[in-house]
């Protein structure tokens, strides 16, 4: 059997596995349609270095490994780089991190003769990168923290692609724009840290990361001024294995430093407002976002036009809101205008306790900021 068939083989087996929402095996698969459809947004070329910094079993490098393979004439050494040096992940799950590496290697990527796999087993929050990247692609772990105490948590798996083991609660560095307790506003503080100075990125991040104030509002004002934030993908909720998850996905270009912000006009797509997924019945497939891939226009960004569900933002008008908030929607909602239209019931209790999870995580880093010492963990509470 050749290398890509085996690959496809083992491949379906991961996403059938993560089908095990019981068995919480879905906590680290990213909808493969999803990230097909981010990869033919960012364009990946031979001759780059690609990275995910929360990479689980590598969705996200095996779909620019294909990319690239499928898009373009390659030299013997370009081909070569792709497949010893280009694509490199972070995992922090031993037994995830296994499944990555056996993944990659049953697409052809990486040598068993090689001095080191392809994806390190490693926190990767926990320092300054040693290496900077041309691209990063990633869905960092949704999950909340198992426990919020000052120590080290239980080590209970989240709901992202990683887990909160031996995971302080709050990661501090040097290089970071703030100090916070918040995984997912670490998340994109480390992946501007790893990027070129003329590198792209694309991060899934959940509504939070949008709006949060403090260290939030902090993170999305550095990164405006530092990087072309250009284009913000809201996702629909239903398509992750989490349920109740309101995501997005946020694309931003590294600029040198300059007086002037990077940022002149944020484009917004908005897959969700009226539209519904679930994983079964109606799961999100590849044509789903071919719109979004038409409007985002890889050829040449400045060539977008506004639509229905496409509207862009300058940053003069994003300066104005409230913390700089980039929640940022315009279409109306037909589920709020009567009971009949109302979500389903499980969907709006996984809402709502959302809500509540994000509220109780923000007053239990709030207390231990004043001195305090929170043991009890959020699944205690909600038990």
């Amino acid at each position: 059997m050749e290398a890509d068939v085996k690959g496809d083989a083992y491949e379906g087996l991961l996403q059938k596995n993560a089908e095990d929402i019981k068995g919480g095996a879905g906590q680290y698969f990213t909808p493969r349609p999803l990230i097909q459809a981010i990869v033919e947004a960012m364009r990946p070329a031979p001759g780059q270095k690609i990275c995910d910094p929360a990479c689980g079993t590598g969705g996200f490098l095996l779909a620019a490994h294909d990319y690239i393979s499928h898009h373009a004439e390659m030299t013997r050494e370009e081909r070569k780089f792709l497949k010893d040096e280009a694509l490199k992940g972070w995992e922090i799950v031993d037994s995830t991190a296994r499944l990555g590496v056996m993944n990659m290697f049953l697409h052809g990527i990486g040598d068993e003769d090689a001095p080191e796999a392809p994806i390190h087993v490693q926190d990767s929050l926990r320092a300054r990168p040693g290496e900077y990247f041309d691209m990063v692609l990633t869905n960092p772990p949704f999950g909340r923290k198992s426990s919020l105490s000052l120590g080290p948590t239980n080590g209970k798996k989240n709901g992202g692609n990683g887990s909160d083991e031996h995971e302080a609660a709050t990661v501090s560095r040097d290089d970071f724009w703030a100090t916070t307790s918040n995984k997912q506003l670490n998340f994109v503080q480390h992946v501007y840290s790893l990027l070129k100075t003329t590198g792209r990125a694309a991060v899934v991040v959940p509504d939070n990361v949008l709006f949060e104030g403090g260290a939030g509002e902090t993170i999305r004002r550095n990164l405006l001024q530092t990087c072309d934030v250009h284009t913000l993908l809201r996702l629909p909720t239903g398509i992750f294995y989490a349920q109740g998850v309101k995501a997005n996905v946020l694309f931003f270009d590294k600029r040198q430093a300059s007086a002037s912000a990077q940022t002149e006009r944020l484009w917004v797509y908005d897959l969700r407002t009226n539209i519904n997924f679930t994983l079964r019945t109606n799961p999100l497939k590849r044509a789903h976002l071919a719109d979004f891939i038409a409007c985002y226009h890889p050829e040449n960004r400045h060539q977008r036009q506004e639509g229905e569900r496409f509207h862009s933002f300058s940053y003069e008008e994003l300066l104005k809101r409230d913390k700089l908030s980039l929640d940022l929607f315009w279409l109306r909602d037909e589920s709020l205008e009567g009971t009949d239209k109302l979500p389903p019931p499980a969907e709006i209790a996984a809402s709502i306790v959302e809500d509540l999870q994000n509220a109780l995580e923000q007053f239990m880093a709030i207390a231990e900021d004043l001195g305090g010492k929170t043991a009890i963990s959020q699944e205690e509470t909600f038990l």
